[in-house]
């Protein structure tokens, strides 16, 4: 009874692991630069990209050039990034520039859907 409480335990467990959404350190640390940039851009706060334009470019190129994990379609997620890094790279150069704010907030708006699509759309699903 019990090596039978045991495996079903096991199994249970194996399979909760298996059902966990992949997890990707470089997204992660992309994200939480995008996050204090495009929240506030919303907003018409563009003080925060402004500021901030050239880590969210490196998070991006970082991102861009780590492996692709378990749990990512890598065909259809290097592309994405690609963009995504190319956004990142327009931002900063536009900031630099001192575009107007209107312009910033289209380009980050742009890279913030970018990056939604690499979330919600190059995630391999579970069978």
């Amino acid at each position: 009874m019990k090596q039978l409480f045991f495996l079903l335990t096991l199994s249970i467990t194996c399979i909760a692991v298996g059902a966990q959404k992949a997890e990707w350190k470089e997204m992660k640390d992309f994200h939480a630069v995008m996050s204090v940039t495009f929240h506030p851009a919303e907003e018409n706060n563009l003080q925060p990209l402004k500021e901030k334009a050239a880590d969210l470019e490196a998070k991006a190129k970082l991102w861009q050039q780590a492996a692709v994990p378990a749990g990512f379609n890598a065909l259809v997620t290097k592309p994405i990034l690609n963009k995504l890094l190319q956004q990142c790279t327009l931002i900063k150069k536009s900031v630099n520039n001192k575009k107007p704010d209107t312009v910033l907030k289209e380009q980050i708006t742009a890279a913030h859907e970018t990056f939604h699509e690499i979330t919600e759309k190059c995630r391999e699903e579970s069978h």
